[in-house]
């Protein structure tokens, strides 16, 4: 385990406000910064960074911690990979501990990482081996990649014959089920298993230069066509893209979004060195967020099938909801961009670039593709999509523009377009109302909650019992106050979680200190982030002393002894009333 001393030097030495500014912009609010929550897609600020606690916490999305918890959420590292990152930062050296500590699987990120690269050197040694690796070279030099891409990209060849990357890695002094859990291997009744094999290999290296996952492509028309990397304590897939430790550095001012790994190659080797693409997966918010870090433009650069197009629709909603300027390109007479080039050169694809075409205009297209309003009711159906397209945007100007250029594409009044925008707003906005009253209901009833799932059955009890640990976590003196005569203990909190923090907290208190940072190492994310809820809802109030301390404890204590009573909770009642108890 890191010392807490470690860690809370490491805290002190990376500031959060310096941290958090290489990912957000803020700006001074009193004593307080605020900005856009990375975590989530915003338009006006609930991001705050609290310089005074050294911690963070969003009101819009309840993201919350400190600098380890941010680093661990913004960069989808574990608690001792992000401990390892900010400690390098901060000029510290880590040694004596057990960097497996708390992983189920006992296989940590940097054991993974150095599976990784050692894999990434086999699939390339296997690649230029001449009894080996003709297949896989063949394939890549048949689909017009030059050499200098290959070893740009690092690409690599499994060859068709079981276990010899377990043999490999093995031979390296990893064990089998640290090869299975990292993904090399698979388990059967008969044993571990190559889980590549016969199959030209993508390397997923992070923007930080390491080697994250692979992809491993047939050679043929056989299925599955792609075979790639599950998520490992070093990966997640939905939080890395293909290339962007490349484009991240491209000085063109944009990003072109593709679908491959193929059509990725292809660009950055005729000089489209911005090109970056999703890991079979559609995109993420995350990863929207992650472009965003580095870009506001982006080219999405979709196969031109109707499953491609669909994904461009989706691709624009989640970009421009990260604040990106997205566009799409239209390819007319190739499938995808690799196709493309390879017919047409890379001065035409520029072209294509150069008139990519806005989400309004996007959207017509498929408008065009879908009506023939030639016909009168296929007219109106039209018209309808395209009101409610415009209906779903905020900004008035953005909306009148696009009125305008509705009313000239149809032929129909501008006034008539207008009126339906503003009926369906209203429909809309009637409907989000009833949303955020039935959301309001259950977050203050607590129905549904994942990270604390006793509040619902002791609603009153959860919302005091967070009012103690909110005041505990801001005022560590409290963990040794009495109230009537009685120090507190985990028997006088209501809910599990707060049991648990409860019981962490103080005996880290009394072992010598407690801090926040602590928690990263015992809680999720989640229930870190809850905790600073606590305290941001506390530290918007003004009644955190002594007396008012005195009060919650007491009211927490009466409804401990409710629960423990038998007597019925707020779910119980709401189950009885629907006849879904025996009773």
């Amino acid at each position: 385990m890191i010392p807490a001393s470690v860690i809370e030097d490491i805290r002190y030495r990376c500031d959060i406000e310096s941290v958090i500014s290489s990912y957000v912009t803020l700006k001074r609010a009193g004593s307080n910064l605020k900005g856009l929550c990375p975590f989530h897609s915003e338009k006006t600020p609930s991001f705050t960074v609290y310089p005074g606690t050294q911690s963070y916490y969003c009101f819009g999305c309840g993201a919350g911690g400190d600098v380890i918890n941010f680093v661990m959420r913004t960069e989808n590292l574990d608690y001792v990979a992000a401990v390892e990152t900010l400690a390098k930062r901060a000029g510290i050296t880590l040694t004596d501990f057990d960097s497996n500590s708390g992983r189920p699987d006992g296989v940590s990120r940097s054991r993974v990482l150095q599976m990784n690269l050692e894999a990434a050197k086999f699939y390339r040694q296997m690649l230029f081996n001449d009894s080996v690796g003709g297949p896989g070279r063949k394939y890549f030099l048949d689909r017009g990649l030059s050499m200098a891409a290959i070893k740009r990209f690092g690409l690599g060849y499994s060859p068709p014959s079981g276990g010899s990357m377990l043999k490999h890695l093995r031979s390296l002094g990893f064990k089998e089920e640290e090869i299975r859990v990292a993904y090399f291997a698979g388990k059967n009744e008969r044993g571990y298993y190559d889980y590549f094999r016969g199959r030209v290999m993508f390397p997923i290296i992070d923007v930080s230069g390491n080697v994250v996952a692979f992809g491993g492509r047939v050679l043929d028309d056989s299925k599955p066509k792609y075979l790639n990397t599950s998520d490992t304590p070093a990966f997640k897939k939905s939080k890395n893209m293909f290339a962007l430790n490349y484009a991240k550095n491209s000085d063109a001012g944009y990003f072109i979004l593709c679908e491959g790994y193929m059509d990725v190659i292809t660009l950055h080797d005729a000089g489209f060195g911005m090109a970056v693409a999703t890991l079979g997966t559609a995109i993420t918010a995350e990863q929207a967020r992650m472009m965003k870090k580095y870009t506001d433009r982006v080219v999405i650069s979709y196969d031109s099938d109707e499953a491609g197009q669909k994904a461009a629709n989706r691709a624009i909603t989640l970009l421009e909801e990260a604040g990106i300027d997205a566009k799409v390109l239209r390819m007319q007479g190739a499938k995808d961009p690799d196709e493309y080039i390879k017919k047409y050169g890379a001065d035409k694809f520029r072209e294509l670039i150069e008139a990519s075409r806005g989400k309004f205009e996007f959207m017509l297209d498929g408008i065009r593709g879908k009506y023939d309003i030639s016909i009168s009711d296929a007219k109106i159906k039209a018209i309808s999509d395209v009101c409610s397209y415009i209906a779903g945007i905020d900004s008035s100007v953005e909306r009148d523009i696009y009125i305008d250029k509705a009313s000239r594409e149809f032929s129909v009044d501008i006034k008539s377009i207008k009126a339906d925008v503003e009926a369906k707003r209203k429909k809309r906005n009637y409907e989000n109302s009833k949303k955020r009253k039935g959301e309001l209901i259950r977050i203050t009833s607590g129905i549904g909650d994942r990270i604390n799932p006793d509040f619902a059955k002791q609603p009153k009890g959860a919302r005091i019992e967070e009012a103690v640990l909110g005041m505990l976590f801001i005022r560590s003196e409290y963990f040794e106050r009495e109230v009537d005569g009685k120090g507190l203990c985990e028997a006088d909190f209501v809910t599990s979680l707060g049991k648990r923090l409860y019981s962490f907290a103080s005996e880290q208190y009394i072992n010598g200190g407690f801090n926040l940072g602590m928690l990263n190492e015992r809680f999720t994310p989640d229930e870190v982030s809850r905790v600073h809820k606590m305290i941001a809802d506390r530290n918007e109030l003004s009644g955190n002393d002594e007396k008012s301390f005195d009060i919650y404890v007491r009211s927490m204590r009466e409804e401990s002894a409710s629960a423990a009573s038998g007597e019925l909770s707020l779910e119980d009642i709401l189950k009885r009333k629907r006849g879904e108890t025996d009773n």
